[in-house]
């Protein structure tokens, strides 16, 4: 069963579309990320599904209930969700507890005090039930705000730019931890981001946003070895574009090169471009400058290796190397282009 359908989703503001003809579904107890840049319309597409904004064309279901379409709005409080936002929005006169506690006032006193303390467990503040906001790290007050988002048992929740304000060195400890939370609750998800390294880490299915459409929906490992547009590649990582010409279903001629296709493709077309990311690159040392050398611009240091900054084919790109395989700035390097599993785009 879905948690949550939406039917050709539609916004405007101020004549301007936000959201357009946008269509998705999150199944039973999945997390999926709406990943793309700012103004693509992710965040709007949340407050949809909120209710918090109201989409002047198509329908929002939850839990195969309509909540929203041209003749029906049911407010965010009667649409069983739970939300949490980038600032947490915890209450800073409430304790721990009292925070947890505060969408339960239908329940007596023992059932409350019996739900906040299963929440506390669950998300390891057993010791925090009296504390205050302030006295927390931003780590435990997220989990605060993850502990009363699920605390009256939501059908979905809502995650709105979760991490952000939180230190890179513990952030994927704790994407991590709320992950598990989220699916020990078997609770399904929407989480808005524009970081597609959390995006990977937290979702179970990505759909890349892109001028308030879903340009392509999928696993992490889908999307990022099989986009099915530039923009859907661009976005999940960095690369670079070489002219190519299909040769057979595995291989295709490059000014760099025969490359070799891991998977075999049919294409309607003999010519278009390939899409060649950093790890398909490899550097070896040249002594005299071809069609296949180029010169060494910048490197810097990242411990276990070298990171080396080379033009091929007009386009800067970042280039990996170990240790063992050091290069100077000017040197000249040949570049290679590994088998993987290619990314070819026509020119049309």
């Amino acid at each position: 069963m879905s948690s949550l359908i939406l039917e050709n989703l539609s916004y405007q503001y101020n004549d301007t579309a936000v959201i357009e003809h946008l269509n998705l579904t999150v199944e039973k107890d999945e997390i999926v990320c709406l990943l793309g840049p700012s103004g693509c319309g992710k965040t709007t597409t949340l407050k949809a599904i909120a209710g918090i904004v109201t989409a002047n064309q198509g329908k929002v279901f939850i839990d195969t209930k309509l909540v929203s379409d041209e003749d029906t709005f049911l407010a965010p409080e009667h649409r069983n969700i739970g939300m949490m936002f980038q600032d947490y929005a915890l209450f800073p006169h409430l304790t721990v507890a009292d925070n947890i506690g505060f969408g339960l006032a239908k329940m007596s006193k023992s059932q409350k005090q019996q739900r906040v303390d299963e929440m506390l467990e669950l998300v390891q503040l057993q010791g925090c039930a009296m504390r205050f906001p302030h006295q927390l790290s931003g780590g435990q007050q997220q989990r605060v705000a993850i502990a009363r988002a699920l605390a009256y048992k939501p059908s979905l929740l809502l995650l709105d730019e979760p991490f952000s304000n939180i230190d890179t060195q513990v952030r994927f400890e704790l994407i991590a931890d709320i992950r598990r939370i989220i699916k020990n609750q078997q609770v399904s998800a929407v989480f808005v981001t524009h970081s597609k390294e959390e995006a990977f880490a937290f979702s179970d299915t990505l759909a890349v946003m892109h001028r308030g459409k879903i340009a392509q929906q999928g696993t992490p490992e889908q999307l990022f070895s099989a986009p099915n547009s530039k923009v859907v590649a661009e976005f999940l990582g960095q690369g670079i574009y070489l002219n190519a010409d299909v040769l057979t279903a595995t291989e295709y001629s490059t000014c760099y090169g025969v490359v070799e296709s891991l998977i075999a493709h049919h294409h309607s077309t003999d010519s278009g471009q390939l899409y060649i990311r950093p790890h398909h690159l490899t550097l070896t040392p040249a002594s005299v400058q071809c069609e296949q050398t180029v010169k060494v611009l910048s490197r810097r240091f990242i411990g276990s290796s070298y990171v080396y900054k080379v033009v091929v084919n007009e386009q800067e790109i970042e280039v990996a190397a170990e240790l063992a395989q050091s290069f100077d700035i000017n040197d000249l390097v040949t570049i290679k282009i590994k088998p993987h599993t290619v990314n070819f785009f026509t020119d049309k």
